[in-house]
């Protein structure tokens, strides 16, 4: 496994940006869903993402990248956009989505796992156990809704639209293995802007496989929100890949969990969705949880 590049501050100022900008993400991408339907809208989000990208980060020629991170790399990145762009345009409602968007909240968790599982020893595996405990309960609080952390309210209310759930964790886990694995075959390159063309081609081919069902009738709400959801998608994606590529990884995991509180709160602003004091607890039980786990990871010497 070749080395990561000299941890550079730029870089890890650059990453930590990223997480400012994705704050609209979850509001942006529903309201996409809303107005285009969730496999057209994020197709939509994608292609101009993608198009922003190639015009301000053209790529190097594909000969010159590594193929194992072309392959990995962008399978992973793909899997990851498609799941949970399409997570929060199938939950039922804006409150489900922004519940759905905690869910995958669990990335910075696994990812800490993650780090330490690959490591030769696994020195300080058990010491994560109770930070994955506690932002495991985290999740469970805000997908109880207002039950709490309450078994059969948490099954009740994913029965009834198991899809987006089950998308947003295998996105976390997808997201996970791109932030660990993926660096280390890039060799100091970039193919952000290729991964996320791609993602556009494979939303694209489900949506015309879906039928192609087109929207009623396009609002202005519905192309602003397009073009500031692919703002944000490009910018902070484009800001990420730089900052894990080249910037400080443990500062970037412990911001990172500021995340869901982020985009918790800039989603009920966008979406208008009164978010219950049980939902931030549950919010508040994540980032503390992956707070422990870094906590258990620094005291591990990884």
């Amino acid at each position: 496994m070749h080395s990561r590049p000299p941890v550079s501050r730029s870089a890890t100022l650059i990453g930590l940006s990223a997480l400012v900008i994705w704050a609209g993400y979850v509001g942006f991408i529903r309201v996409a869903a809303d107005a285009f339907g969730p496999t057209l809208g994020a197709a939509l989000l994608y292609t101009l993402a993608g198009a922003a990208l190639w015009v301000t980060r053209r790529p190097r020629s594909l000969s010159t990248m590594p193929r194992r991170y072309l392959l990995i790399g962008g399978g992973l990145f793909v899997f990851y956009e498609v799941a949970v762009s399409l997570a929060i345009g199938l939950a039922h409602g804006p409150n489900q989505a922004i519940e759905v968007s905690i869910v995958n909240h669990l990335w910075p968790t696994l990812t800490v796992l993650l780090t330490v599982l690959i490591r030769p020893g696994r020195r300080g595996v058990w010491a994560l156990v109770p930070g994955l405990v506690v932002a495991t309960a985290g999740v469970a609080w805000v997908v109880g809704g207002e039950r709490g952390l309450n078994p059969v309210g948490i099954i009740a209310n994913i029965a009834t639209n198991p899809l987006p759930y089950a998308l947003a964790l295998s996105g976390a886990v997808a997201w996970a293995s791109y932030s660990v694995l993926v660096p280390p075959l890039a060799k100091g390159h970039d193919g952000i802007t290729l991964f996320m063309c791609s993602v556009a081609v494979a939303l694209w081919v489900l949506w015309l496989a879906g039928g192609a069902p087109s929207p009623d009738a396009v609002t202005a709400r519905g192309v602003l929100s397009l073009i500031a959801g692919a703002a944000v998608i490009a910018a902070g994606y484009a800001c990420w890949n730089v900052g894990i590529g080249k910037g400080n990884m443990n500062v970037l995991s412990v911001a990172s969990y500021a995340a869901p509180v982020l985009q918790a709160a800039a989603a009920s602003i966008i979406l208008g969705a009164a978010l219950s004091p049980t939902f931030w607890q549950g919010v508040a039980l994540v980032a503390v949880g992956s707070l422990l786990c870094w906590w258990a990871l620094r005291r591990a010497g990884r």
